[in-house]
Formats: structure tokens, sequence, C-alpha cells
């Protein structure tokens, strides 16, 4: 069927739901534990550290505030082909759109509550920004922290 985004119709409740089947190739291996130890203010093994490698083999900048880059494995992709597959059961569609990862602060152990305040105004006006730039292209934009393995993040670095 499709190998990229897309999106599919459920009749049973009326309405269309996000399927990203490239995303399974994602480094996350699942939740392994129930509680997790705090976190060092750097590590050298995290993608989304200060001057650390991506998984891609990216190198992220020594960055000093938040940081924003185009998501290595996104739910959606702005390049996809326009594709439409209806069947008694099955109605899907590509769907396409962008998606960024902000990561809060080069500080490792630190998610949003544990900022300062000049850090939280900084990482919101970043979210403004990228909402009204995002929101000239697209419908819809969505902001959230991405946060704990239950939700499927294996980073622990605070980030969105």
């Amino acid at each position: 069927m499709f190998d990229s985004p897309h999106r599919r119709y459920n009749p049973l409740t009326d309405e269309w739901i996000l399927v990203s089947p490239q995303r399974l190739s994602r480094p996350w291996q699942g939740e392994v534990g129930d509680t997790e130890p705090p976190s060092p203010s750097y590590d050298p093994e995290c993608y989304l550290c200060p001057g650390n490698q991506r998984v891609t083999g990216e190198a992220n900048p020594d960055y000093d505030g938040v940081h924003i880059f185009k998501n290595d494995f996104a739910a959606l992709m702005e390049d996809v082909p326009h594709a439409i597959d209806s069947g008694p059961l099955l109605r899907a569609e590509t769907t396409a759109g962008e998606c960024h990862v902000i990561c809060f602060s080069p500080d490792h152990g630190k998610s949003m509550p544990q900022l300062s305040l000049q850090q939280i105004r900084s990482l919101i006006d970043v979210w403004a920004l990228k909402t009204a730039e995002l929101g000239q292209k697209y419908q819809s934009v969505q902001i959230f922290e991405n946060k704990g393995a239950m939700m499927g993040c294996f980073h622990r670095h605070p980030h969105g």
C-alpha cells in the first residue's frame, strides 16, 4: 500500500487518522523501565546535545539556547506523491507536512519546568514564530513536548 505518510478514513468514527509507516525505522526500542534516574547536563551519547552527532550523521551546532531543526524521522514529509486508495474497507490518501525538533535548552538534564523564566520565554517565542511560519503553509500546526518512553520518546534531552 503506502510506505509514506498518509491518512486513512475510519468509517466507524467518520474520522481521518494519520499513518506514518516510515517512522518504523526510528532507533527507539520501547520502554525499558518504570523510573528514570536524573540526567546529566550533557550526555556524549545523546543525539540532541550540542555538538553531538545525530543518527543521520549530521552534527548539532554548539547551541546555547533553543535549537530547532527538521526532524530526521518525521511523521509527515513535504514531498510525498499524491496517491489515493479506495476500496470497500479501506480509504486512504497521502498527506504532506513538516515536522521539526525543538530542543528546549542545551542542558540535557532540565525539562521545561526546570528552565529559568527567560529560557521558557525564549522557547515560547520560538513556538510562536514556528507556528506563524508553518501556519502560512498548513491548516494545522501542533506544538508539544516529547517526553517519556511511554510516549515513544527515546531521548531524555528535553525537546518537542
